[in-house]
C-alpha cells in the first residue's frame, strides 16, 4: 500500500511496451463495486476470493504488467498463481515513505478506515514482508524518480530466469 504499484506498473508496461492491468480496477469492474464497497458489504475474504479469480484470469501467458493490491500475494492460492504463471516484483519502501504516501489517499483504502497509517502499515509489514520476500525480486522504492525504480526492475528483469 503506497509503494508505487500503479504509477511503477505503468511506466514499466510502457518501457516494456506491454499493457498494463491493475488488477484492482479488474476487481472493481468484475463486481460492478468499489474496493471499500465490496469490503463494507462482503468482507475481506469475499474480496480475497474475487481477487484470486481475477488474477487467475489474469495471468493467462499473455506478457502483459499487472499491479496487484498488497494483499494478494499474502494468500496462498492467489501467490501460487503468481509464482508459477508470471515474475512477481517486490516493490518495498520505508514505513514513513508509505505513510505520507498513503495519507493523500486515505479514503480509499479500506484496511486504513479509522486507523493510524504508520502503526497499521508497520503491522502489515510485520506479517507481510516474510512472504513478499518469496517474490524473485525485490525492488527498494525510495524517494526519487520513477523511472529510477523502472529502470531496477529492468535490470533485475534482465537476471531473472
Amino acid at each position: 500500500m503506497g509503494v508505487g504499484k500503479t504509477t511503477i506498473g505503468k511506466r514499466l508496461a510502457a518501457r516494456l511496451r506491454l499493457p498494463f492491468i491493475d488488477a484492482d480496477h479488474a476487481i472493481e469492474e468484475a463486481a460492478g463495486l468499489s474496493i471499500a464497497e465490496i469490503f463494507e458489504k462482503f468482507g475481506e475474504a469475499h474480496f480475497r476470493d474475487g481477487e484470486r479469480r481475477v488474477i487467475a484470469r489474469l495471468v493467462d501467458g499473455t506478457p502483459k504488467v499487472i499491479a496487484t493490491g498488497g494483499g494478494a500475494f499474502i494468500q496462498e492460492e492467489t501467490r501460487r498463481l503468481i509464482l508459477d504463471r508470471a515474475v512477481a516484483v517486490w516493490l518495498d519502501a520505508d514505513i514513513d515513505i508509505l505513510a505520507e504516501r498513503v495519507r493523500r489517499r486515505e479514503g480509499t483504502r479500506p484496511l486504513l478506515v479509522g486507523r493510524d497509517p504508520r502503526q497499521v502499515l508497520s503491522e502489515l509489514a510485520n506479517v507481510r514482508n516474510p512472504i513478499y520476500a518469496l517474490a524473485p525480486i525485490h525492488i527498494r522504492s525510495q524517494a526519487q524518480p520513477h523511472e529510477t525504480t523502472v529502470d531496477a526492475i529492468l535490470k533485475a528483469l534482465e537476471t531473472c530466469p
